[in-house]
């Protein structure tokens, strides 16, 4: 029995490697930013918390910036924002294309032609472009409306996609079946298609959530994002105004590109190891 128990461990271990490669990533740097703060008080990461421009040393392990910010602090506060800018803005915005994908698909006709034409028109509109104009209009964003910002301009990928999906399943035998045995819509949109798009809509979840934290960064980076709370793009926006590179104050800039690497390769293979689940032809491959 243990070595039965063993085998099949080990085969889902094998089977799942990238998803279970890619959580223990991302788990790695959520718990960087909420169990580092109960150690490193939010007063570090304010202007005047320590000397300027100062290298890394027994009291700021990762140094201070030109505005006396321990970037240690910067990093640990400045992570969770990032995170929740990404969280809230990926799961808004593929609720609503997964809504909107779910009608299109399965009423068809006049609706669905409707939705792909205003879904095919929007996708032709420059994202960042608009993202820009908007963040730049509004002045001062909190960390809420920089999600839905996001959201609202990401929805219409995961709706193209759903609907394709859906295209395809409802023209399956069991739909069918439960059409001929008198199943409502409803009962058939929420028992027969939701549970087979559930890990395809994991895996564009996955994949909403390192655009918007993406987009963030870049907005942040252009000072057009939060400025009262740390973030990841807010450090890079500061180490760029104040020339961290040219100074070369490598404990500035380096940090946070480590932290948005290991972010993104984490989401990345989360991401690929979804897909194995949803797509057989991967899992068959795996």
């Amino acid at each position: 029995m243990t070595v039965r128990n063993e085998s099949r461990f080990g085969e889902m271990l094998g089977r799942y490697r990238l998803l279970i490669a890619g959580a223990i990533l991302v788990t790695l740097v959520t718990l960087f930013g909420l169990v580092g703060q109960l150690f490193v008080p939010l007063e570090m990461a304010e202007v005047g918390a320590g000397r300027p421009a100062k290298p890394p040393s027994a009291e700021h392990w990762l140094g201070t910036d030109q505005q006396g910010r321990d970037v240690l602090a910067d990093l640990i506060y400045g992570t969770p924002t990032s995170l929740k800018i990404g969280v809230i803005a990926g799961v808004f915005g593929v609720t609503v294309g997964a809504l909107v994908g779910l009608i299109a698909g399965y009423a068809g006709g006049i609706v669905d032609e409707v939705i792909r034409i205003v879904v095919d028109i929007l996708l032709t509109i420059p994202s960042l472009m608009i993202l820009i104009i908007v963040a730049s209009m509004l002045g001062v964003v909190s960390v809420e409306a920089m999600a839905l910002i996001i959201a609202a301009l990401s929805w219409m990928w995961p709706a193209r996609a759903v609907r394709s999906q859906v295209l395809t399943i409802r023209e399956r035998l069991y739909i069918q079946v439960a059409r001929f045995n008198g199943a409502s819509n409803m009962n058939i949109i929420l028992g027969e298609l939701l549970p087979n798009l559930l890990p395809y809509l994991a895996a564009n979840l996955v994949g909403a959530i390192s655009g918007a934290i993406l987009a963030s960064v870049g907005l942040s980076t252009l000072g057009l994002g939060p400025m009262t709370k740390p973030s990841l793009g807010l450090t890079f926006f500061w180490a760029i105004t104040y020339g961290a590179l040219i100074r070369q104050m490598w404990w500035w800039f380096l940090p946070p590109i480590v932290i948005i690497v290991i972010l993104f390769l984490g989401l990345f293979l989360m991401s690929q190891g979804l897909d194995q689940i949803a797509n057989p032809r991967l899992q068959s491959k795996v």
